[in-house]
C-alpha cells in the first residue's frame, strides 16, 4: 500500500507529464486559456491515461511479451509479439479516445465545441503514449500500473488547470508586447516546473 502512495504521489509531482518531461505540450498550451475548458480536457485525459496503462500492462503481460501466451497453449510458449507493442497500445489509446470523445459529446456539447481538434488528438499525445512506454519500462505490478496512470493524469490535468488560471490572471496584467503570447507561457511552464521539481527534495 505504501508503495502504490508512492507511486502516486510521484505521478503527479515528481514526475509530472507536463513539468518533467514536456509531453502534451501541443494541447497543454493550446487548451490553456480558460479553466473551464482546461478541466474539461484534463478530466478527459484522467479517463485514457487512468485505463489505458492498466488495460497495455495486460495485454502486455499476456499476449506481447516473450512467452506469455504460453497460458493459451504450449506451442505458444516462445511466441514474442513485443515488436508490436507500439502499434497494440496507439489501438487501445486511440479506442478509448473515441469512446471519451463520443461521452464528452453526449454530455456535454459546449465543452465538446470549446476542446474542438484537440479532443480526438489526445490519441496521439504523447503524454499518453508516454505512460504506456514508461509503464513497459518499469517492473510495475497491474495494481502500480493503475496508480501510475491516474496518478500521471491527476498531475496532467493539475498542470493544464492551474496554468490556465494563471493564463486567465493575466488577460488583466499590462505584459510587455514582445512577451505576449506564447513567449510568456512558455516562461511561466519553464518556473511552474522549476516549482514542481522542488518535489524531489521529499522523501516519501
Amino acid at each position: 500500500m505504501e508503495n502504490l502512495v508512492n507511486i502516486g504521489i510521484k505521478s503527479i509531482f515528481i514526475d509530472n507529464m507536463i513539468f518533467a518531461y514536456f509531453l502534451g505540450m501541443c494541447s497543454f498550451l493550446a487548451v490553456s486559456k480558460k479553466v473551464s475548458t482546461a478541466i474539461g480536457l484534463g478530466i478527459a485525459v484522467v479517463f485514457v491515461l487512468g485505463f489505458t496503462v492498466p488495460l497495455n500492462w495486460l495485454v502486455q503481460h499476456f499476449f506481447l511479451n516473450e512467452g506469455a501466451m504460453a497460458w493459451v497453449s504450449a506451442s505458444f510458449k516462445d511466441v514474442d509479439l513485443s515488436f508490436l507493442s507500439f502499434i497494440i497500445f496507439i489501438s487501445v489509446i486511440a479506442a478509448f479516445t473515441q469512446l471519451t470523445e463520443m461521452g464528452v459529446e453526449k454530455l456535454s456539447p459546449p465543452l465538446y465545441a470549446s476542446l474542438g481538434i484537440f479532443l480526438p488528438l489526445i490519441a496521439v499525445n504523447c503524454s499518453i503514449l508516454g505512460g504506456a512506454l514508461f509503464m513497459l519500462q518499469r517492473p510495475y505490478t497491474f495494481g502500480e500500473a493503475t496508480v501510475f496512470g491516474f496518478g500521471s493524469g491527476i498531475g496532467w490535468m493539475l498542470a493544464i488547470v492551474s496554468f490556465a488560471a494563471i493564463r486567465e490572471k493575466l488577460k488583466y496584467s499590462n505584459v510587455p508586447k514582445p512577451l505576449r503570447g506564447l513567449g510568456l507561457a512558455f516562461l511561466i511552464v519553464g518556473l511552474m516546473s522549476f516549482a514542481f521539481q522542488t518535489f524531489l527534495g521529499i522523501s516519501f
